[in-house]
């Protein structure tokens, strides 16, 4: 056993465990000793959640919610969700065009004119075709290693560099965060309110999920919240984990506290499985406007990518359709997939780097290897 999990081994049992349907077909999958096998050979730390046909059959939490203090996480822990919180900032975009209120042809520049691209749609934004520049990189060079940069500091950017595009809009798939923090301003402008009460009003609040919000600025402002899964990276040189804000080469996540839209969503595996349920239930928009979500990007030589908006899409063992992302920032790892077929789900969410995407999928072909 590697680093420090000499010591958080006597923290990774599981804090919370929950069998519902405890069917025949559950028990000779023998599910519980599997996970607990599972998180044990990699290390893991985290909670995770697992429904069968839209039913929980099992949650767990493992290990520690602060390495320093020791202190265990439990199932109401609330985690970063990075890049999973790019389906959120999808589904803002599609319920303003399900009321009409943007078009996914429409041109950026008709949202913020002050870029210096055209011929960027919305879509491209959504599916990663834009060919925006990596933002991270240009913004580093401009602002004060101490001070905190925000959207409108990603656009300003942009506006005075004129960093140019990676390729044609349309004519390749390249993963781009600037994409996502920009539909976030889009969503900004398009409904006159904040990124953070459109989310709310229009997903939180209707599908119940109490304890999910947008932050920001919690690092630069050292703001606390109740039941926090604080983040925590393995140092080498003082053979411990420690904040990643504390460790200078993990400083961008000051530099980029202010920033929204591509991974500033917090959650909880609890308020994720009702996200699931939403998503299943039509509460948010039509099965229609749903649906082109989890269609594969078509690319301008009519060639097709497997990523719809804010979802990667693949197909396990059995051919049926599932739906997935990943995340990761210094100290999270992330991991969603649900079935597009079935109603099968798994969120598993870390606070120590476990690699989350390796539990999640172990966990989904587990629950799917039995007829």
């Amino acid at each position: 056993m590697t680093k420090v999990f000499k010591f958080v081994i006597l923290f990774i049992f599981p804090v919370y465990f929950l069998t519902c349907s405890p069917t025949k077909t559950y028990q000779e999958r023998g599910l519980s000793d599997y996970i607990d096998s599972l998180v044990r050979k990699n290390d893991f730390n985290g909670n995770l959640l697992v429904a069968i046909d839209n039913e929980i059959i099992y949650k767990g939490s493992y290990g520690l919610i602060n390495f320093d203090t020791g202190e265990k996480l439990n199932d109401s822990s609330i985690f970063l969700l990075c890049s999973i919180s790019k389906q959120f900032t999808a589904m803002g975009i599609m319920i303003l065009k399900e009321k009409g209120l943007l078009s996914y042809d429409d041109n950026i520049l008709k949202y913020i004119p002050e870029l210096p691209y055209d011929g960027i749609s919305i879509r491209n934004m959504l599916t990663h075709t834009s060919g925006l520049p990596k933002y991270e990189e240009f913004l580093k060079k401009r602002i004060d290693i101490n001070s905190v940069a925000h959207n409108s500091d990603i656009i300003k950017m942009l506006q005075e560099v004129k960093p140019p595009l990676l390729f044609t809009p349309g004519d390749q798939w390249e993963y781009c965060d600037t994409a996502y923090e920009l539909l976030a301003t889009v969503i900004e402008r398009v409904s006159g309110i904040s990124y953070s009460d459109f989310l709310n009003t229009n997903i939180f609040k209707p599908l119940e999920m109490n304890h999910t919000f947008n932050c920001i600025t919690r690092r630069s402002n050292k703001q606390v919240i109740a039941n926090y899964a604080l983040p925590f990276v393995y140092s080498d040189s003082l053979k411990k984990y420690v904040a990643p804000d504390s460790l200078r080469e993990h400083h961008l996540v000051i530099t980029l506290d202010g920033t929204q839209g591509a991974g500033s969503i917090n959650s909880t595996i609890e308020d994720m499985y009702k996200w699931d349920n939403g998503l299943r239930s039509g509460k948010l928009i039509s099965d229609a406007t749903l649906t082109e979500a989890f269609n594969p990007t078509r690319l301008n030589n009519g060639q097709t990518y497997n990523y719809g908006f804010g979802w990667f899409l693949d197909e396990d063992s059995q051919l049926d359709r599932i739906a997935m992302h990943s995340g990761g920032w210094p100290g999270y790892k992330t991991f969603i997939i649900r079935g597009l077929d079935n109603k099968d789900f798994v969120i598993v969410l870390s606070n120590n780097e476990s690699d989350s995407h390796l539990v999640a999928k172990n966990i989904f072909d587990k629950i799917n290897s039995v007829d």
